[in-house]
């Protein structure tokens, strides 16, 4: 079995009115996690999962999942400059499609994603130290607000 991949314009009729998504960027270090407001309009940095086992790190963003009653995982695909896909891709696809059957998942394209973030932390004087411990989450925001921009704009389209 194996988690259901849904496009956000097959996704989001799936949602209810108050369904919480949860953004992923999923790194070969860390986890970055975000999480959507209950309407859909704003992320917020979550957490950081330092990557062990596959299993270990599956439970623990089941466990935050399941904290705060995600409803979808937006997992952020690192692809090429060019568009297509490389390792990374691959090995985000894999961890996804192994996810437990009961989620729900769909892609955002990640490309530069992290550059943005660290460039804004750089911006911001964030001391080198501080970057390190928040890039990843502020990574999975960064993916999470363009996938609920999408969402809004395809809820408009109607």
């Amino acid at each position: 079995m194996a988690a259901e991949i849904l496009t956000l314009e097959e996704l989001a009729p799936r949602l209810s009115r108050f369904d919480r998504l949860m953004g992923l960027d999923i790194g070969t270090k860390t986890i970055g996690l975000a999480l959507s407001d209950v309407e859909r309009r704003l992320a917020s940095p979550l957490d950081t999962i330092r990557r062990t086992r596959f299993s270990a790190d599956v439970a623990h963003l089941l466990k935050c999942a399941a904290k705060f009653q995600v409803a979808a995982l937006v997992v952020g695909l690192p692809l090429n400059m060019n568009g297509s896909e490389g390792p990374r891709a691959q090995s985000t696809r894999a961890f996804a499609r192994n996810l437990p059957d009961n989620l729900l998942v769909s892609y955002w394209d990640e490309r530069l994603s992290t550059a943005a973030v660290t460039r804004e932390l750089i911006a911001q004087d964030a001391p080198r130290k501080k970057r390190a411990d928040i890039v990843d989450r502020m990574a999975a925001a960064y993916i999470l607000q363009g996938a609920l921009d999408r969402l809004a704009r395809i809820a408009t389209a109607k």
